[in-house]
């Protein structure tokens, strides 16, 4: 299975791009990773991940509306694109693209970041990981952060190297100690501080 799966994802970087130049993706289908051709998104969430022998997934990124996406990036294989969500994206073609290398220094950023998330004990590297999400993607009202990002349990335990009953139960602790409320949309980090804020209206009440 595993084998099958990294054959694939590795004959798809070979294959010549006839698709339209805008296209959607649903959760958890992934984006083509095709040489000399990159993806910018335009709304939704995408995880990059790597897939080893053993079974087990790396997260190597997290990528929101205006980042840059592609094979071009990858630097290991095998390597994919998962969508999170509805996930919205129009094609460029590298030599189009005129910041590639800038580009190209937030993903290794990005990928030590999240390194850094397999360090300490699994409530800091949870925290870290929460905090982190707020910095990246959160939108911030007073000293509450929403981070509209629909991650699982098991996402995150892939990330901060954890179980996703290790996650479950420290989503809990996190929301009777009123630090964290969690919904399928995101979730609500209270207490953190960030730029300067600006109105937010949370899909879900406050508890």
């Amino acid at each position: 299975m595993m084998s099958s799966l990294i054959t694939s994802t590795y004959a798809t970087t070979h294959q010549q791009e006839t698709s339209p130049v805008v296209r959607t993706f649903k959760r958890r289908e992934c984006l083509p990773m095709i040489q000399n051709l990159l993806w910018k998104i335009d709304t939704g969430m995408v995880r990059s991940i790597t897939l080893h022998e053993e079974g087990d997934i790396t997260t190597l990124g997290l990528w929101g509306a205006g980042d840059i996406i592609g094979h071009p990036f990858a630097g290991i294989e095998p390597y994919q694109a998962e969508c999170l969500g509805t996930v919205r994206v129009h094609r460029l073609l590298i030599d189009d693209y005129q910041a590639l290398e800038e580009a190209m220094w937030f993903h290794i950023q990005q990928s030590q970041a999240l390194l850094t998330m397999h360090h300490g004990s699994v409530q800091t590297r949870f925290s870290r990981f929460l905090n982190w999400l707020a910095d990246r993607f959160g939108q911030r009202s007073e000293d509450e952060c929403f981070i509209p990002l629909p991650l699982t349990h098991q996402d995150i335990a892939e990330v901060i190297g954890s179980s996703r009953v290790t996650v479950t139960r420290l989503i809990g602790e996190f929301e009777r100690e009123d630090t964290l409320s969690w919904s399928k949309k995101g979730c609500v980090l209270r207490h953190h501080s960030g730029p300067k804020p600006k109105p937010v209206e949370y899909p879900f009440r406050r508890r």
